[in-house]
């Protein structure tokens, strides 16, 4: 179980490039679970897939230190989930159903950052990746999601003129 769970059921096997094939199955599950059953909906999975991912990450890595496999992409779900969880709130708190459809920069915004943040490892997402641990392996893509959001938070900002 906890290899389905760390693998995203098997998308992590996926080639080329198993984290944006992970972050591409997080982006399109969690669009369709805001616009079929709401922000809150998002929020708990994030929170499942956090949660999930530390326990996949620890069973699968606990006896293998240093290790970080290119097929575990649940911490790119969870990472991916909460850099999509800034655009959704702003369009939750503004009383905006159904923003995926209209809104799509926002998600693009979303997927492109998380993927940079990712990849670059700047500052904290770096410092996570370099514990060479099991919650390293989820940590760094916290961090890079956390940064993501906020990075299209501000974009949307300058898109619309409000931070000008």
């Amino acid at each position: 179980m906890s290899r389905l769970v760390a693998t995203f059921f098997h998308i992590g096997r996926m080639r080329p490039a198993p984290g944006t094939w992970g972050s591409a199955a997080a982006l399109g599950l969690g669009l369709g679970i805001d616009y079929l059953l709401g922000f809150v909906a998002l929020v708990l999975a994030t929170l499942l897939a956090i949660g999930a991912g530390f326990w996949a990450c620890h069973a699968e890595l606990a006896d293998r230190p240093g290790e970080d496999p290119s097929e575990i992409v649940i911490d790119e779900v969870a990472g991916q989930w909460l850099t999509l969880l800034f655009p959704a709130a702003a369009f939750w708190w503004m009383g905006l159903e159904n923003w995926a459809i209209a809104a799509w920069p926002g998600w693009v915004a979303a997927f492109l950052f998380f993927r940079l943040f990712d990849i670059w490892k700047p500052w904290l997402v770096g410092r996570a990746d370099r514990r060479h641990d099991w919650q390293g392996v989820m940590l760094d893509d916290l961090w890079a999601g956390l940064f993501a959001g906020i990075a299209v938070i501000l974009a949307a900002g300058l898109a619309h003129g409000v931070l000008m």
